[in-house]
C-alpha cells in the first residue's frame, strides 16, 4: 500500500482517538496560527509568485479565521520568497518550519517545490501546491499535495490540439534546468510523436538568457508548422518578439505559464495573435458560481490598490494559479476544521480526505496527493486579449464546443 495511504489512515485513526489535551493546536500566539506563504517574489518566476501570493492575500481577507475544536483562530500568513531558486528555496522552506507554520502553499515553480519537499517532510508539515505540475513534486513527498492538473496530462492536452490543428511540424523550446520546462516539453513530444507529429526541431535555452536569435534560427530553418515553448513569464514575450523580428511567423503553443495577460502587453498583441495556451482557469467561464462570486469579489479587492494591480502584472486579469492559491488557502482551512488539530498527521489526513467545490472546479486527491482534475481550458490570444477557445478532457474530448 501507498506511503501516503497508510500513514494518512493512520493519521485519522489518531485524530479521532485523541484526547482534548492531545487535539489542542500548535499556534503563533495565544489566538493565532501561521500558513506558509512559499512562492518566488523575485527572480525569472516573480511576476507568476506574486500573482499567486495575492491569491493567498485575498482568501486570508475573506476568510481570516479557522474554528479549531470549537475555538476560532487568527489565521497569519508567513510569507517567505524562494527566490526562483532552489538552493534559496530550501532555506525559504527551513525558515517556515523554523516559524511553526501548521501548513504550507506553494510553490509556483516545480523546481523549487521538488527542492523543498524533503524539508516540509521530516518536519510533517502539510503542502499544498498550488500551479507546481511537474510529477516529482508529489511522488517525492509524502507531505506535499496539489490542486493543479499535472504537465502529463497538461502535455497531452496541449500535443492533441496541435495535432488536431493540423500541426504536423512542430519545433519546441525549452530551458535546460528548469524541472517544469523540460517535464513538460518531453510530455509534448511523446504525446504529439505518439498521434504521429514530427518534431521538426528541440532547442534549449540557458537560466536567465535573453537572446534567444541562434535557436530561433534553427526553428526558422526547420520549417516548423508550429512552436511548442513552455517557459516562464520572463522569457515568453522576449521569444515571441524576436522570432517576429526574424520574420518567423508560425503560431506559439504553451502550457500555463503563459496563460498571462503581461505576456500578450510585453510581447505585443499583434506579435502574440494566435498563441494558444493550456490553463486550469478562465474568469470567463460563468458555469461554476462558486468561481463567479470569486471573479467579481477578487476583481474589486485588485482595483482597490494600485499596488495589487501592478502585482498582477498592471492589469486585473484573473490568471489561473491565482484561484488556485485562493483555492489552496480554503482547502487548508477546511482541513483544519475537520482535523480539529494543527497535528501534522491529523491534517495530512484530512487534507487527503478534501471532497468539495472550489473556485477552480471539484477538488479530491489520489493516493500520491495529487487532485483528480481530468480537464483543462485552452485559450487563444486574439486581439490582445486571451479568448475561451475549449475545454479539453482526458483522451483529448472536447468537454465544450469551441469558441464563436
Amino acid at each position: 500500500m501507498n506511503r501516503k495511504i497508510v500513514s494518512a489512515v493512520c493519521a485519522a485513526a489518531m485524530a479521532f482517538s485523541m484526547t482534548p489535551v492531545m487535539a489542542m493546536p500548535v499556534l503563533a500566539g495565544d489566538d493565532t496560527i501561521k500558513i506558509g506563504v512559499f512562492e518566488p517574489q523575485t527572480g525569472e518566476n516573480g511576476g507568476g509568485g506574486l500573482q499567486e501570493l495575492q491569491g493567498a492575500r485575498y482568501a486570508n481577507e475573506i476568510r481570516p479565521t479557522v474554528t479549531i475544536d470549537g475555538t476560532e483562530y487568527k489565521v497569519e500568513l508567513d510569507e517567505v520568497d524562494n527566490k526562483s531558486d532552489k538552493t534559496e528555496a530550501v532555506t525559504a522552506a527551513q525558515k517556515l518550519v523554523a516559524d511553526k507554520v501548521v501548513a504550507v502553499i506553494g510553490s509556483y515553480g516545480s523546481g523549487v517545490s521538488i527542492a523543498a519537499g524533503p524539508t516540509f517532510t521530516d518536519a510533517k508539515i502539510p503542502a499544498i501546491g498550488c500551479s507546481c505540475t511537474n510529477p516529482q513534486v508529489t511522488s517525492g513527498s509524502d507531505y506535499y499535495f496539489r490542486v493543479c492538473f499535472l504537465d502529463p496530462f497538461q502535455g497531452s492536452v496541449m500535443a492533441q490540439y496541435a495535432y488536431d490543428s493540423g500541426y504536423k511540424n512542430v519545433a519546441v523550446i525549452d530551458q535546460i534546468g528548469d524541472d517544469y520546462s523540460t517535464g513538460l516539453a518531453n510530455f509534448f513530444v511523446k504525446q504529439f510523436e505518439t498521434l504521429g507529429g514530427t518534431i521538426a526541431t528541440e532547442q534549449q535555452f540557458q537560466t536567465n538568457q535573453s537572446d534567444f536569435k541562434a535557436i530561433l534560427a534553427q526553428v526558422k530553418a526547420s520549417n516548423a508548422d508550429a512552436v511548442f515553448a513552455p517557459s516562464s513569464i520572463t522569457t515568453a514575450p522576449l521569444i515571441i518578439k524576436q522570432a517576429r523580428e526574424m520574420g518567423i511567423d508560425t503560431p506559439f503553443m504553451a502550457g500555463d505559464t503563459w496563460y498571462n495577460q503581461t505576456i500578450i502587453d510585453n510581447a505585443g498583441a499583434e506579435n502574440a495573435e494566435g498563441t494558444a495556451v493550456s490553463t486550469f482557469f478562465d474568469e470567463n467561464d460563468d458555469s461554476n458560481p462558486v468561481a463567479t462570486e470569486f471573479v467579481k469579489g477578487y476583481k474589486e479587492w485588485l482595483n482597490a490598490d494600485d499596488k495589487r494591480i501592478e502585482n498582477n502584472g498592471g492589469n486585473d486579469a484573473i490568471v489561473g494559479n491565482s484561484a488556485l492559491c485562493y483555492d489552496t488557502y480554503n482547502v487548508i482551512c477546511d482541513a483544519l476544521e475537520a482535523a480539529g488539530s494543527t497535528d501534522g498527521e491529523a491534517l495530512k489526513a484530512a487534507i487527503a480526505a478534501t471532497d468539495g467545490d472550489y473556485v477552480t472546479g471539484h477538488i479530491t486527491f489520489n493516493e500520491i496527493g495529487d487532485a483528480n482534475k481530468d480537464s483543462a481550458y485552452i485559450d487563444i490570444a486574439k486581439d490582445g486579449k486571451f479568448e475561451f477557445l475549449k475545454i479539453v478532457t482526458v483522451g483529448g474530448e472536447e468537454a465544450s464546443t469551441e469558441a464563436e
